[in-house]
């Protein structure tokens, strides 16, 4: 009889401490799932390697854009297009960025206009004509005449004294990127079908 007892006083405060954990992470669990519940906020399941946070590489042409605050407009463009998973592929890629001030130089509503979700296709056909495969410096480029650009079409090459274009946007700068290069352009590089 005494070895029964003592087996309750053991079992009972186990069974108890179980439940009560068990009734604690189940409160937690709730409140976690229905945080957003009647805000009437709608998340986008963002999906892909773009999405994938690692601090210790060496950034990406995408993270390179989206941690500049001269192209918040072009991050805005590729996110509007779904071109994020695209920009962060092993590459090497050739990004042309254009500044947010050459997006400005647009005409009034352009870029508006193609942030729309109906122009998406021409939006990212627009962007792609951005991107090249390779990593090449803006002196090597000198040694070309055109580019073949993502979108199937060419962007030709002009070399004035030092100064390097490309599809008539002029190279201010560059960046190194984990999986290529960024050079920031002063001008939206139009394909010829949008010109």
């Amino acid at each position: 009889m005494k070895a029964t007892t003592r087996l309750k006083f053991l079992v009972y405060p186990l069974l108890l401490l179980f439940l009560a954990v068990g009734c604690n992470s189940a409160n937690k669990t709730d409140k976690s799932s229905n945080s957003t519940e009647g805000v009437g906020i709608e998340t986008k399941k963002e999906q892909g390697q773009a999405f994938i946070e690692n601090d210790e590489s060496t950034p990406n042409v995408l993270q390179i854009a989206i941690g500049s605050q001269d192209h918040t407009t072009l991050v805005a463009a590729v996110q509007a297009a779904d071109l994020e998973n695209a920009l962060v592929n092993a590459g090497p890629l050739m990004v042309f960025a254009p500044t947010n001030d050459a997006f400005a130089a647009l005409p009034e509503g352009t870029v508006e206009n193609l942030l729309k979700p109906e122009n998406k296709d021409a939006l990212a056909n627009i962007l792609k004509h951005h991107v090249t495969p390779g990593n090449y410096s803006k002196d090597f480029l000198k040694k070309f005449k055109k580019l073949g650009q993502a979108n199937g079409q060419d962007a030709l090459i002009e070399v004035k004294g030092e100064d390097v274009y490309v599809g008539g946007a002029k190279i201010l700068g560059s960046v190194s990127a984990g999986n290529g290069i960024v050079h920031v352009v002063d001008k939206v590089i139009l394909p010829p079908s949008e010109e």
